[in-house]
């Protein structure tokens, strides 16, 4: 006994700046820890003194409610923790913690805790009293159980998923990519994958008992994380001078974790059965069953320590109500621990009851033909649960088969696994810690993937997109815009309130204790925000960065993608600037050569006329303007359905809108119809100013021959808050269904929206994700290729490594020369010209020993086969002569 005392880790308590953590408390609770005070601690407290001259109180330290050794063990920790840390130390004798610390690293802990009672001050049994210490010495235990049982719970699902060979496709849509993810169920689903990487199911069917493994165990680790959040304070914080509200703080977390364990025993105990239901041998079924329905607890066990807890809740007794939960705990153990054995048996029992004859009571056990056939169709096991189960085996030493009667031997075993999986086992630890380096070890190892809606490119994809850049870069440089770039992420506040019902596609970041900031959803309200910050009353910028957008992805919808913006700020001549907007989308989309393509537009003051004519309350405005957006991707009927049911409007009112959003026409036929004498849009103020500066609009683009891709289409009303007045909408017409490529319009009152000035502004974005999706698609149909680089010479020297220097210095020479040059070193001549064809370069200069020696080289034109020798000392001259340089 003194040689394994000597062996136990000590674990010093009471250090300035150290923290008592719930591990540290379990495992002194447990015994495999000593206690050692800090000395610092112990000179905060006064001189030790048994006999005092303040009044005493005599009192026992073992609280009456603890029901076992380790409950009590933990209030005593935490009590002596508490104790050092109180505000008023300097009243609080040595004697005391000093007491205690002995009290816990006595191996007669057990029969001297009996009488464990002791005479202290009034100010020390009122440290004692609101200390709270049995409350969170209890916690502390449910903290660290709870949270091993987070991690092991999965392991052991994994393997109930293999013994069953369960259907597990379901744990790949837990994350819908729609934005609104459940994490805790994501991470579950994202561990069960890397414990069943390599697993072969023969998918017998889904079963609900594996499909809700990732809601039901990623609820417990949800709870058991605001339980250990709620500890590591309790724990460390001072004793204060009442324990208000603790014990219903208490309750309310913990009553959650107890809702959880319920849920995860029924669970597991579903699984249990299914795995007896597999077994392959009818000794090791049989006797497991029976063991089973002697150790195993049952649902009613579980639902009566679920009962006992509520009501102990429900009675407010929260010392009682916590060592109610351990026992439930304790419940949901010992069924996950069966579900580890079951499940292990139904994918190794066939093997290890033949290893030991298949022997019952002496005589011969008969194995069916199917068991058989099942022996020999082993379940091929994940990477993950492959070692897990060898590390059942070890634990049970297993080598080869044994002796005597298979039942003697089957119930060692299963009591040998029991233990195994007991919290209190120090070795269990080592098995927490081994699925966690399961779990990591195979996660690295995983194939990487991108997050969702995120693309990479390369190579020729590149090429494309470089050009289109440069391309807009020069049609916005043209009409006379400068570059501005912004940061990739936004103070939240700065992006709230201006995009409407599409505010809830903002991906926000996570709070790292100082500025809530949001990523940018687009580059409108970033300009909007600088200029306002900078007080500029007139600016025309474009800017080509990347946005982001929690989206629910699709084909030509990411959550991470490019704009090219390019907006015009400032008082101008009326409807000047939003001409010259549209016309710089036309001439963006003719000079990129898409193909056909047109562009809908409206006016935002025409719709809101449109709605005050129908009958729509303003305050409703914004909202219904969001549905008729949708008309695009939905029928008019869906869009009612939506305006009457969800945002409570009219029927009638509804369908007289229906009436006005079908006109769509030619800019100049649909404006004279509206415009007709007794037109309503004109009695309308709204719309009737809308109409005349439409109709300066449609002359300027008339003029500038750009109108014939103009279509004017009332049902355009772009769901963005910030809009005022002209609004469009670029389409794509060809083949590739891409949708929206552009879009843009007036926003006159978003600047000022910071708190300055009002500047009017009006701009336009350019989709150019799905324009790069329609160019890939132009290049594939009009069978194009495309170089991956620009490299107009390959330097190829036949060699070893050492040329390296030679080729250091040659290729430096075209380098020097402003050349797009490679070079290739290698004995071997034809990967110096498979080089070259791969990458589709022009040009080689091709160095050998025998041209060396003559002083020269020779240049090839890998397209004609034509080579001619040139001297050394010219060939840089002679490469640029051939590339018309």
């Amino acid at each position: 006994m003194a040689a394994y005392r000597d062996e136990l880790k000590i674990i010093t308590i009471g250090g300035k700046g150290s923290a008592l953590t719930s591990t540290s408390v379990y495992t002194i609770a447990t015994g495999h820890a000593l206690v050692r005070i800090d000395s610092s601690a112990l000179d905060r407290l006064t001189i030790q003194n048994r006999n005092p001259q303040k009044p005493l109180h005599s009192i026992s330290l073992i609280p009456n409610k603890a029901s076992n050794l380790i409950e009590t063990r933990a209030y005593l920790t935490v009590l002596l923790n508490k104790l050092l840390h109180y505000t008023n130390s300097s009243n609080v004798r040595t004697f005391l913690p000093n007491l205690i610390a002995e009290t816990l690293n006595s191996n007669k802990f057990g029969s001297e805790a009996q009488g464990l009672n002791v005479e202290v001050t009034e100010e020390e049994r009122l440290v004692i009293e609101v200390s709270n210490a049995e409350l969170y010495g209890v916690c502390a235990i449910l903290d660290h159980e709870g949270t091993g049982l987070g991690v092991v719970d999965d392991a052991v699902a994994a393997l109930s998923c293999e013994a069953v060979k369960a259907d597990v496709r379901s744990f790949d849509g837990v994350d819908s990519g729609d934005g609104f993810v459940d994490k805790e169920a994501a991470t579950v689903a994202s561990d069960m994958k890397v414990l069943l990487v390599g697993y072969d199911s023969n998918k017998r069917g889904e079963s609900e008992a594996v499909s809700e493994i990732p809601k039901v165990n990623g609820r417990l680790r949800e709870v058991v994380k605001a339980l250990h959040t709620m500890v590591r304070v309790e724990l460390n914080s001072g004793v204060k001078g009442s324990s208000g509200g603790s014990g219903k703080a208490v309750g309310t977390t913990v009553s959650g974790l107890a809702a959880a364990l319920l849920f995860l025993g029924k669970s597991s105990l579903c699984r249990v059965k299914m795995n007896l239901d597999v077994m392959g041998n009818e000794v090791l079924s049989s006797g497991l069953v029976s063991l089973y329905e002697k150790k195993c607890p049952s649902r009613d066990d579980l639902m009566n320590g679920y009962k006992a807890v509520t009501d102990l809740l429900v009675e407010e007794d929260y010392a009682m109500f916590g060592y109610g939960v351990y026992g439930l705990l304790g419940i949901v153990w010992k069924i996950v621990a069966w579900e580890e054995i079951t499940a292990f048996f139904a994918l190794e029992g066939v093997e290890l009851m033949s290893g030991i004859g298949g022997q019952v009571n002496g005589g011969e056990a008969k194995v069916d033909k199917k068991s058989e056939k099942k022996k020999k169709k082993k379940t091929v096991l994940g990477k993950g649960t492959s070692v897990i189960v060898q590390l059942i085996k070890d634990r049970l030493q297993i080598v080869g088969g044994g002796s005597g009667d298979s039942l003697d031997i089957l119930e060692k075993w299963v009591e040998n696994l029991l233990s195994f999986f007991s919290p209190k086992q120090p070795e269990f630890d080592e098995f927490v810690q081994k699925v966690k380096e399961i779990v990591e070890r195979n996660e690295s190892r995983r194939l990487p993937k991108l997050p969702k809606g995120t693309r990479d490119f390369a190579n020729e994809q590149m090429v494309i997109r470089e050009r289109a850049f440069s391309i807009i870069a020069d049609v916005f440089k043209r009409h006379g815009a400068t570059s501005l770039d912004t940061p990739a992420f936004e103070l939240r506040e700065t992006l709230m309130g201006k995009y409407g019902e599409d505010s809830k596609l903002i991906y926000d970041l996570a709070d790292q204790g100082g500025e809530l900031c949001s990523l940018r959803y687009d580059l409108t309200v970033p300009f909007a925000r600088y200029v306002a910050m900078n007080g500029i009353t007139s600016f025309k910028r474009y800017q080509i960065a990347k946005v982001y957008r929690r989206d629910n992805p699709s084909k030509g919808r990411y959550r991470e993608f490019y704009q090219c913006d390019f907006d015009i700020a400032g008082q101008y001549e009326e409807m000047g600037p939003d001409f010259e907007i549209v016309k710089v989308l036309t001439e963006l989309l003719d000079e990129l050569d898409i193909g056909d393509y047109e562009v809908k537009l409206n006016h935002r003051k025409l719709l809101d006329g449109m709605l005050e004519i129908c009958g729509v309350p303003p305050e409703k405005f914004r909202t219904i303007c969001s549905s008729i957006d949708k008309l695009d991707k939905q029928s008019f009927e869906q869009v009612k359905k939506e305006m009457v049911e969800e945002k409570g409007l009219a029927v009638e009112t509804a369908d007289k809108i229906g009436t006005f959003v079908k006109e769509k026409d030619s800019p100049k036929e649909l404006l004279s119809k509206l415009k007709q004498e007794g037109s309503e849009f004109l009695q309308n103020a709204s719309s009737s100013r809308a109409l005349d500066e439409l109709e300066i609009l449609f002359d300027a683009l008339e003029r500038s021959k750009c109108i014939d891709k103009v279509v004017f289409d009332l049902s355009l009303a772009r769901g963005l808050d910030y809009y005022t007045g002209v609004i469009f909408e670029a389409v794509f017409k060809g083949t590739t269904q891409v949708g929206s490529i552009a879009a843009g319009g007036r926003y006159d009152n978003l600047i000022g929206m910071f708190g300055s000035k009002p500047v009017p502004a009006v701009g336009v974005s350019l989709g150019i994700e799905r324009v790069f999706a329609i160019m890939e698609q132009l290049q594939k149909d009009r069978n194009e290729t495309t170089r991956p680089t620009e490299t107009q010479v390959l330097l190829g020297i036949m060699g070893n490594k050492s040329k390296i220097p030679l080729a250091a210095e040659l290729t430096s020479k075209l380098w020097g020369a402003k050349l797009k040059a490679e070079f290739v070193v290698s004995t071997r001549f034809d990967k110096i010209i498979s080089r070259a064809n791969d990458s589709k370069i022009p040009w080689m200069v091709l160095v050998r020993d025998r041209e060396l020696e003559t002083g020269k080289v020779k240049i090839k034109n890998l397209e004609t086969k034509i080579e001619e020798e040139v001297p050394l000392s010219a060939f840089v001259d002679e490469v640029k002569n051939r590339l018309n340089l």
